[in-house]
């Protein structure tokens, strides 16, 4: 067993979790605390009555979340916010939220496996927020056909289907950039269009995206939401299980967003 607060202060540094801007919401670091160690940790995209319970069934002492306990900003804890919360302290269920300080980190944040995940290696970060890069960004020399099967793969691991723009045949993808969750918007679209991106690959993006990138030239791979954010939670929670007497699972609630 090890002491929830160890692991607590390791995070904290190995993230930069009072550095790194984000969102107010988002409360990044310890949100509930438990009255003893750590022995099991569990990972999720977010904080729910299903993950809560998924990680209790895997007698898990700690939860690490995506999205925290908060996202949603201050609201009642009535019904199910009071019966997940309830839950939660009444199973010894610790709960450790990382946002942007999770997405950003160069060894195990979102942008940077999902990259990995499609055998495409970055060379620069991307996609600008408070004045830190969330993404990354590289150079390539391939089939836009070929990068679409293999995110469209991945994407299907967690039950969501990838929606593509358009783009004609034979279309090579030479640079890309990646930001994982909500990622297309018109400030990433810009900054792609000034850096010569020809594909921006995200979770998801609102329907005007979709315009705006066809009218810049720029195809968009919509990966989802939830898929593209799985890969930092996990990896964070391996992490811990390889330098502290402690193991981990990974709790898989996919939206299909």
């Amino acid at each position: 067993m090890t002491k929830l607060a160890e692991l607590v202060s390791h995070l904290d540094a190995e993230l930069r979790s009072a550095e790194v801007p984000d969102y107010d919401a988002a409360f990044n670091g310890l949100q509930l605390a438990n009255a003893g160690g750590v022995t099991r940790v569990a990972a999720a995209v977010d904080y729910s009555a299903n993950s809560v319970a998924g990680a209790l069934r895997e007698k898990a002492d700690l939860l690490i979340v995506h999205h925290g306990m908060f996202w949603r900003g201050s609201h009642p804890l009535v019904g199910v916010a009071f019966e997940r919360l309830r839950d939660a302290i009444a199973g010894g269920l610790a709960i450790y939220s990382s946002h942007i300080p999770l997405d950003l980190h160069p060894d195990m944040g979102n942008n940077v496996l999902l990259a990995r995940e499609l055998a495409l290696k970055p060379d620069s970060a991307f996609g600008l927020f408070r004045g830190v890069e969330i993404g990354v960004s590289g150079v390539s020399d391939i089939a836009t056909e070929t990068l679409v099967a293999r995110a469209r793969d991945f994407s299907a691991r967690f039950e969501t289907s990838l929606v593509a723009t358009p783009f004609p045949k034979g279309h090579r993808t030479q640079r890309w950039a990646i930001v994982t969750g909500a990622g297309a918007n018109s400030s990433t679209l810009s900054e792609a269009q000034t850096r010569g991106v020809d594909t921006l690959i995200v979770g998801e993006g609102t329907h005007h995206t979709a315009v705006e990138a066809m009218e810049l030239g720029i195809v968009v791979l919509y990966g989802g939401h939830y898929a593209t954010e799985t890969l930092g939670v996990r990896a964070l929670a391996a992490h811990l299980a390889s330098k502290f007497d402690v193991s981990s699972v990974f709790v898989n609630v996919p939206t299909g967003l």
